[in-house]
């Protein structure tokens, strides 16, 4: 079977513009969360801390080499941003990128939903609604890319709400492991807008503190913004490149339980994590450190250390929740913390879980406290649970 590497990553968030400012402030520990949102407003902005990228729409188009484009959401922009870094560190020029094996996958919920407002404005003047309209779907920033980068093969947008970029990560992998593609740049992007903010108040799972994910106390989750992108290629075509890991195994389940809450006897998280180690060819024991989903809600942090606890008993690993770094950044969290995983891979370094000070009762297992460096992290799992039961593991390798 073709071995899939991974050879350029971007990821732009509340904590970096790039994925060495990611990094730098995963080991300072300083979270990227607060009240104090400067571009992205809601009657939430002063009560509740939000995950913002730090800088202005008119920043980002500043600083990308793309043409000015009419109605682009700022969607559109961080998945450039994003996009941008991936394709440049992998060497990867336009020849190579719209030649016909060369796939581009892409996870969104949000999409040009943060247009809402001007869509609503603009809606009786038929000249001036078009641009906004044309950017207002869920897959918008995908055509966007494809069209800036002339990407004639496998193109796709995946909306499985959180697990949306961990599945384009998958489906990137599967389509190069079975020869139907030579590279596919996947990952996702969302933007902070009102609808979604108001969309998980009304679930009442939007805390007004700082998010603790896997304590007893937690509250409820922040919302994040975040564009990320990996570059898969096949081993064959990635000789001479440096490579950052590869994508191992991967496992997606249903537990077919409830529209936004996850089983109780964890059927989907256990079912995806197996599938993954499986594919991998691993035993538990084989993990060196876990990327958890750790939204911090009720129902998701309970199920999950549920369903860990089955699964690896007496050989749990390290684990961690970078969202309390970044926020929930819904459709890209996957691939944003893909990148996180591989990171931790290549500098032999834990991430910790902030603001954690309880362990959830019965199981009394806390995440990793603080930073930990020059560990041995040969493999990494990471978990993307998404609403309506959809589920997805994915198992990074160091490669060899």
């Amino acid at each position: 079977m073709i071995k899939v590497v991974v050879t350029g990553r971007g990821a732009i968030s509340a904590i970096g513009n790039n994925v060495a400012e990611n990094r730098q402030r995963l080991i300072t520990g300083q979270t990227g969360l607060s009240k104090a949102s400067k571009y992205f407003t809601s009657k939430f902005t002063e009560s509740h801390p939000f995950g913002e990228i730090k800088m202005s729409d008119e920043e980002m188009l500043s600083s990308l080499a793309v043409p000015e484009m009419k109605g682009l959401t700022r969607t559109d922009l961080i998945a450039f941003k994003a996009f941008e870094e991936a394709i440049q560190e992998a060497g990867l020029d336009s020849d190579t990128l719209s030649h016909p094996r060369t796939g581009f996958i892409s996870g969104s919920t949000v999409g040009g939903m943060v247009l809402t407002d001007q869509v609503f404005e603009d809606g009786s003047n038929r000249a001036q609604r078009t641009a906004f309209l044309e950017s207002y779907d869920y897959c918008s920033h995908t055509l966007r890319i494809v069209e800036q980068y002339r990407i004639h093969g496998f193109t796709n947008t995946i909306n499985t709400a959180c697990s949306s970029s961990a599945n384009a990560i998958m489906m990137g992998a599967r389509l190069i492991r079975s020869g139907r593609a030579d590279r596919v740049i996947v990952g996702g992007a969302d933007s902070l807008a009102k609808f979604t903010v108001n969309g998980f108040n009304s679930l009442q799972i939007l805390s007004e503190d700082l998010c603790r994910p896997f304590d007893a106390n937690r509250k409820g989750l922040n919302l994040g913004e975040a564009a990320a992108y990996l570059v898969l290629e096949s081993e064959a075509c990635a000789k001479g490149k440096k490579i950052y890991g590869t994508v191992s195994g991967y496992g997606n389940s249903n537990d077919a339980y409830h529209a936004s809450a996850l089983s109780e006897d964890a059927v989907g998280v256990i079912a995806c994590m197996r599938a993954a180690l499986d594919h991998a060819g691993l035993e538990p024991a084989g993990i060196d450190y876990i990327n958890a989903h750790g939204t911090a809600t009720e129902n998701n942090d309970l199920i999950e250390i549920t369903g860990l606890g089955k699964l690896f008993g007496e050989h749990l690993p390290p684990f961690s929740s970078t969202k309390s770094f970044t926020g929930h950044t819904l459709a890209a969290a996957g691939a944003l913390e893909a990148v996180y995983s591989l990171m931790s891979m290549e500098h032999g370094e834990l991430y910790a879980s902030l603001n954690c000070e309880q362990p959830i009762s019965p199981l009394d297992e806390l995440p990793i406290a603080a930073y930990q460096e020059q560990q041995e992290i040969n493999a990494v799992l990471s978990n993307s649970f998404g609403f309506g039961g959809n589920c997805t593991s994915l198992v990074f390798k160091q490669h060899l």
